[in-house]
Protein backbone atom coordinates (compact mmCIF):
# COMPACT_ATOMS: atom_id res chain seq x y z
CA UNK A 1 0.00 0.00 0.00
CA UNK A 2 1.69 3.39 -1.09
CA UNK A 3 1.92 5.93 1.72
CA UNK A 4 1.59 10.07 1.93
CA UNK A 5 4.11 12.37 4.33
CA UNK A 6 1.80 14.15 6.87
CA UNK A 7 2.20 16.66 8.97
CA UNK A 8 0.51 17.56 12.14
CA UNK A 9 0.93 19.42 15.81
CA UNK A 10 0.08 16.60 18.96
CA UNK A 11 1.22 17.54 22.77
CA UNK A 12 4.37 17.11 23.97
CA UNK A 13 4.11 14.49 26.33
CA UNK A 14 1.28 12.62 23.75
CA UNK A 15 4.09 12.33 21.44
CA UNK A 16 6.65 11.02 24.19
CA UNK A 17 4.16 8.27 25.45
CA UNK A 18 3.91 7.38 21.70
CA UNK A 19 7.45 7.32 20.91
CA UNK A 20 8.28 5.14 24.07
CA UNK A 21 5.49 2.96 23.16
CA UNK A 22 7.15 2.23 20.06
CA UNK A 23 10.42 1.72 21.38
CA UNK A 24 8.36 -1.10 23.96
CA UNK A 25 6.77 -2.87 21.16
CA UNK A 26 9.70 -2.81 18.88
CA UNK A 27 7.70 -0.78 16.07
CA UNK A 28 7.90 2.40 14.36
CA UNK A 29 5.67 5.67 14.96
CA UNK A 30 4.76 5.59 11.57
CA UNK A 31 3.35 2.39 11.99
CA UNK A 32 1.41 2.85 15.28
CA UNK A 33 0.15 6.59 13.98
CA UNK A 34 -1.43 4.31 11.35
CA UNK A 35 -3.39 1.37 13.36
CA UNK A 36 -4.18 4.34 15.56
CA UNK A 37 -5.84 6.25 12.73
CA UNK A 38 -7.10 3.39 11.28
CA UNK A 39 -8.97 2.21 14.57
CA UNK A 40 -10.45 5.70 14.89
CA UNK A 41 -11.82 6.05 11.69
CA UNK A 42 -13.16 2.58 11.83
CA UNK A 43 -15.10 3.17 15.62
CA UNK A 44 -16.54 6.32 14.23
CA UNK A 45 -17.92 4.90 11.15
CA UNK A 46 -19.54 1.86 13.20
CA UNK A 47 -20.80 3.61 15.97
CA UNK A 48 -23.48 5.48 14.08
CA UNK A 49 -24.61 2.36 12.80
CA UNK A 50 -24.85 0.21 16.01
CA UNK A 51 -27.11 3.28 17.35
CA UNK A 52 -28.94 2.79 14.79
CA UNK A 53 -29.62 -0.70 15.18
CA UNK A 54 -30.31 -0.01 19.23
CA UNK A 55 -33.08 2.21 18.43
CA UNK A 56 -34.77 0.23 15.08
CA UNK A 57 -34.94 -2.31 18.06
CA UNK A 58 -35.61 -0.34 20.94
CA UNK A 59 -38.47 0.63 18.75
CA UNK A 60 -39.51 -3.35 17.29
CA UNK A 61 -39.65 -4.06 21.46
CA UNK A 62 -41.28 -1.38 22.52
CA UNK A 63 -44.47 -3.33 24.09
CA UNK A 64 -41.80 -5.57 25.51
CA UNK A 65 -40.09 -2.77 27.46
CA UNK A 66 -43.39 -1.59 28.91
CA UNK A 67 -44.24 -5.18 29.89
CA UNK A 68 -40.98 -5.48 31.93
CA UNK A 69 -41.40 -2.25 33.18
CA UNK A 70 -44.50 -3.24 35.38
Amino acid sequence: MSTIKISSKVEEQVWEDLRSLAKESHQNVSGLLTEAISDYLHRRRIRPTVLDHLSDSMKENEELGHLLAK
